[in-house]
Parts: C-alpha cells; sequence; structure tokens
C-alpha cells in the first residue's frame, strides 16, 4: 500500500511535468510569429526584381530565371501577377496565397512548411517555400529543452516524493505496532508539515491509550486484590452463621456486604470517568451550597463565598464527600475546615485538616488508585485507595485541577480549582 501510494505521489509530479511541456508547446506553437516586417518583404521583393526579368520577357527566360534563383536558395518558387494568375514555377507550383499575404508575409502551420510572399515594384508576386524549413532547428532545440526541463524536474522530485512516501511509510508501521499491542511506540517528529502534525497527534494518542490501559490494568490488579478480603470475610461468617443464629454476626456480614457494595461503586465510578465524555447534564450551581450540605453531615465548618460552578451536581458532592471523608479519616478528632472563594474567574474550594500530613513524594501517589500509604492496611484505614483518585477524576471532568500541598502550622490542604461558571 506505501509503496502504491510512493509511486502515486512520483507519478503526478511526472505528470505535471508533461502537462506543462505539452501546453508550453502548444503555446509557442499558437502564438510565435517570427515574420520581419512587411517593408522588408517589399525590400526583398526590390531585390529580387533586379535578378528576374521584367514583366512581358519571353516566357523560357522568366523559367531560366527562377530556376538558377531555386537552385541557389534550396527552394521552390511561383511567380504570379496581381490578379493571382500563374506566370511561372521552380518546381511544384505553390497555391495561391491568402489576400492578406499577398502584399508580403508568411504562413505559419502549413504542412509543407512556411511559405513566403514577395511582392515585386511592377505589382507581380513571387512566393517562396524553403525545402529544409529554418523553424525546424528552433522548434527541436525548444523541444529539447523542454525534455531536459522534464528530466531535471524527475530527477528533483525523486527524492521528495521518496521522503513524503518514507514518513508515511513510517507512520503506518508505527499505527500497525499500536495496533498489535505495542503502547510504548512512538513516531519521531520530522519537520513542522502537517505529516509532523499527524505523527505529534499520534504520539499524544498512543500515550493517552497506553495511560489508559495501564490505568485499567492496575486498576483491575488492585480491585481484584481489594475484592478478597470483604469476600473471604463474607464467606467465613456464613459459613459460621449457618452454624449459629448470632445477631452480631449478622450484623458484619451486613457491612461487610456494605463495604462490598461500595467499593463496586467506586470501581464503577472510576471507570466511567476514565471515558473522554465531557460532563453530559451541566447545570449551574452554588459551590458552596454543595459544601455546606456535605459538611453538615461530618460536622466540618465552612467559610467562603458564594461561586457558580457548570458541572454535575451528584459528582460534585461525591468530591466534597471524599474530601471531608479523606480528612476525617487521617485526622480523627480533629477539626475540618472547608472553605470556598470566588476569585480571578475562578471558584476554589479548600479542604483542610490538622493531621499528620504526609512526605512530599506521596502528595501526587495519593490520588493513584488503590494507593494507600504503607502502613494503612492494618485496620487503621477504611478505604480501599479510590476516594481521592476519584477527587481528581471529577475535577479533570469539570475542567478543574485538584493538589495536595501542606498546611501551614500543620496539617494537610487539598485544593481544588474550577473555572467560574460563564455569564
Amino acid at each position: 500500500m506505501s509503496r502504491r501510494l510512493f509511486i502515486q505521489v512520483y507519478l503526478t509530479f511526472l505528470a505535471i511535468v508533461v502537462l506543462f511541456c505539452v501546453l508550453a508547446s502548444l503555446a509557442w506553437w499558437l502564438v510565435r510569429d517570427d515574420r520581419p516586417h512587411p517593408d522588408l518583404y517589399r525590400g526583398l521583393g526590390t531585390v529580387l526584381m533586379e535578378v528576374l526579368p521584367p514583366a512581358g520577357a519571353p516566357q523560357r527566360e522568366l523559367d531560366a530565371a527562377l530556376a538558377r534563383l531555386g537552385k541557389s536558395l534550396d527552394s521552390r518558387l511561383t511567380i504570379r501577377d496581381q490578379d493571382g494568375r500563374l506566370l511561372g514555377h521552380h518546381g511544384k507550383p505553390l497555391a495561391l496565397p491568402p489576400s492578406d499575404t499577398r502584399r508580403g508575409g508568411w504562413r505559419k502551420g502549413h504542412m509543407i512548411g512556411p511559405v513566403f510572399s514577395f511582392p515585386l515594384p511592377d505589382g507581380r508576386i513571387v512566393q517562396l517555400r524553403p525545402e529544409r524549413p529554418s523553424t525546424t532547428g528552433p522548434a527541436l532545440g525548444f523541444l529539447a529543452a523542454l525534455a531536459l526541463l522534464a528530466v531535471a524536474v524527475a530527477l528533483g522530485a525523486y527524492p521528495l516524493a521518496r521522503r513524503v512516501a518514507g514518513r508515511l511509510e513510517r507512520l503506518q508501521a508505527r499505527v500497525e505496532a499500536l495496533g498489535a499491542g505495542d503502547l510504548s511506540t512512538r513516531i519521531e517528529i520530522e519537520g513542522r508539515d502537517e505529516i509532523a502534525a499527524l505523527a505529534k497527534s499520534f504520539n499524544e494518542a498512543a500515550a493517552r491509550i497506553q495511560a489508559l490501559v495501564e490505568a485499567q490494568r492496575n486498576t483491575l490488579a488492585a480491585a481484584s486484590h481489594e475484592l478478597r478480603s470483604p469476600l473471604a470475610r463474607i464467606r467465613m461468617a456464613v459459613e459460621l452463621l449457618v452454624e449459629r443464629n448470632d445477631p452480631e454476626l449478622r450484623a458484619r456480614i451486613e457491612r461487610d456486604v456494605a463495604e462490598l457494595d461500595g467499593l463496586i461503586e467506586e470501581i464503577l465510578l472510576a471507570s466511567r470517568l476514565d471515558t473522554l465524555e465531557k460532563p453530559a447534564l451541566r447545570e449551574r450551581l452554588d459551590l458552596r451550597d454543595l459544601v455546606a450540605e456535605e459538611a453538615g453531615r461530618a460536622g466540618a465548618e465552612v467559610s467562603g463565598d458564594s461561586a457558580a460552578v457548570d458541572g454535575e451536581r451528584h459528582l460534585l458532592a461525591r468530591m466534597i464527600r471524599n474530601l471531608i471523608e479523606n480528612a476525617g479519616r487521617h485526622a480523627p478528632g480533629g477539626p475540618i475546615e472547608v472553605e470556598v472563594r470566588a476569585q480571578d474567574g475562578r471558584a476554589i474550594l479548600r479542604v483542610l485538616d490538622r493531621g499528620p500530613g504526609g512526605p512530599e513524594e506521596d502528595r501526587e501517589r495519593i490520588f493513584e488508585p488503590f494507593y494507600r500509604r504503607p502502613g494503612m492496611r492494618e485496620g487503621k484505614d477504611k478505604g480501599v485507595g479510590l476516594g481521592l483518585a476519584l477527587v481528581r477524576q471529577i475535577a479533570r471532568r469539570h475542567d478543574g485541577t485538584a493538589v495536595c500541598r501542606p498546611r501551614d502550622g500543620g496539617g494537610t490542604c487539598f485544593e481544588i480549582v474550577f473555572p467560574a461558571a460563564e455569564d
């Protein structure tokens, strides 16, 4: 396929050159006019008058003069009177010239070559056709120049066509490698043209696909690990419940089922947010009202201004709930503060706690699915590591950002920035 593309590109260049040569030749043939000035024909007629016998001379003198002149000029000659009647000739008589050339001129495009007409001072007309037209040399030279031009352009077009087709061949090879499962394949960007832009778009798409597949793979691996614990507890509890009717055991089974149900819900939500779709049901919302609803359930303190955003209510509420629950989990018993600010065309949400904080290298990793700090799996952390991952996914879905930074005086500050709703 790529070979055919190269041939098509190269043949296109050649076709353009051939078309140019044909049109240039046609234009030269149609518009060329190397006829001398009419005065020159009249002057040549005066010279011929000195060579030819005068009007009324015997026919044999006229024929002898035409024969000598025709042999000297290697041409066919015909002489006519001013009315066009044939008076004499050397070689086959030439046809009567058109009226516009009887006073001097030549006819181009004739099948037997150009025919020149010379008016004599006494009114007679001498017609001359060279046996070897002088226009053959210039025409052949012009055609030879066009042929050389075509060869030069063909040779010059080859590396250009080869380069364009070669870049497309490499692009095709990388696309096939990506389709075969090599997600790390990339294309070297050459130049700044449309093919380079296509290569850049391919690299960005390949990087996005690789990130999504790796995230999906990591999510499935972590989810399979996280699902084993509640399932094992439920299996053991069900076996015990069969042996004895224990209300406490029944309550524990219900908690494990609720934990498993919540985990599945978060996995499904994270998977849906990984798609490229934008929010389908946006509405104008007051971020402070949403914060007040979620903070009221957890007893968190709310401060700040009203800030309008466009988004999905249930997703934004879930994001705020996850942030508050995360603060309560890592700073138990401590105050949780939530701030809302409208500033410079942005809506800013901050959730602050006085917990122990964490190392700087964890401030990005905590937004990864199923990531929990070392030592947080022994019953101290009731989450499964998806809460903050959902926070960042929901923020990005609404064209926002989510970051974690240390709080002055100790603790942690989670800051979410959205573009403010348009008026």
